[in-house]
């Protein structure tokens, strides 16, 4: 087997994987809250051989790409908007999706909707205590919320809103647009004791555009570098098989 020809394409495939998560965190670079994904690399033995060498083991290995969620958080910013939340803490909001379907996320840029109810940027309804978090649209008083998530309307405590914290938030599901889904995963969300609600504050995505364009530079190098192993190996091939199918016998 010709292992060079299989080691230069998967690391093609490796590189071309990690280019299409640098395009992912940069689009996702100005969603609040938002989590980057990063690339891990291991290898895997080409042959089933146990009596080859370390030296050879190495030789005969091929590059595997595997993607992990960097859930560092991320710079927070006063926006002076009182409908702007931060998460101070490892915790996430708890957002009802139109399918149903709850799920987390840490951008708190909220709004009103007509019927007084707190929801999302993209209409989907924050959760609280009761249900979804609902105020009253012909009350003009200003909407306060406490660093434990109490809702003030006026004078008035309407709800609170429902944060929760996760074990391993590495085994959470990325369901987009900042959201993830905890069903299936085998971890289950916890009320959130270590976290804290910053009223007018918007949390930044923790990917750096200009780091990602210095990752998507690198992965592009590597990509064009593996690719000139894999047509110099196809043609040194070609030249084989070229100069034995000139070999005739005597």
């Amino acid at each position: 087997m010709e292992v060079s020809l299989y080691q230069a394409a998967a690391a093609m495939s490796a590189t071309a994987q990690w280019q299409d998560l640098i395009a992912e965190n940069l689009s996702a670079s100005s969603v609040p809250g938002s989590r980057k994904q990063e690339i891990s690399f291991s290898d895997v033995q080409s042959g089933m051989d146990a009596n080859l060498s370390d030296a050879e083991k190495s030789s005969n290995s091929i590059p595997m790409a595997h993607s992990v969620t960097n859930f560092q958080p991320g710079e927070l910013h006063s926006t002076g908007n009182p409908m702007d939340f931060a998460l101070e803490g490892p915790g996430f909001f708890q957002v009802k999706m139109a399918n149903g379907q709850n799920v987390y996320t840490r951008d708190g840029e909220f709004r009103l909707n007509a019927k007084g109810q707190l929801v999302t940027k993209m209409g989907n309804q924050v959760l609280g205590d009761d249900g979804p978090l609902q105020l009253n649209p012909q009350n003009s008083s200003n909407i306060t919320v406490s660093a434990n998530g109490d809702v003030a309307q006026g004078d008035q405590v309407v709800g609170k809103l429902k944060t929760f914290e996760f074990s391993d938030p590495n085994k959470l599901t990325m369901t987009g647009s900042g959201t993830f889904s905890a069903e299936g995963t085998g971890t289950a969300p916890v009320a959130a004791t270590a976290t804290k609600v910053r009223q007018g504050f918007i949390e930044a995505a923790n990917s750096s555009p200009t780091t990602e364009m210095s990752s998507l530079i690198t992965a592009m190098r590597l990509f064009e570098a593996n690719q000139k192993v894999l047509q110099m190996q196809s043609d040194r091939m070609s030249r084989v098989i070229t100069d034995l199918g000139g070999t005739t016998a005597s």
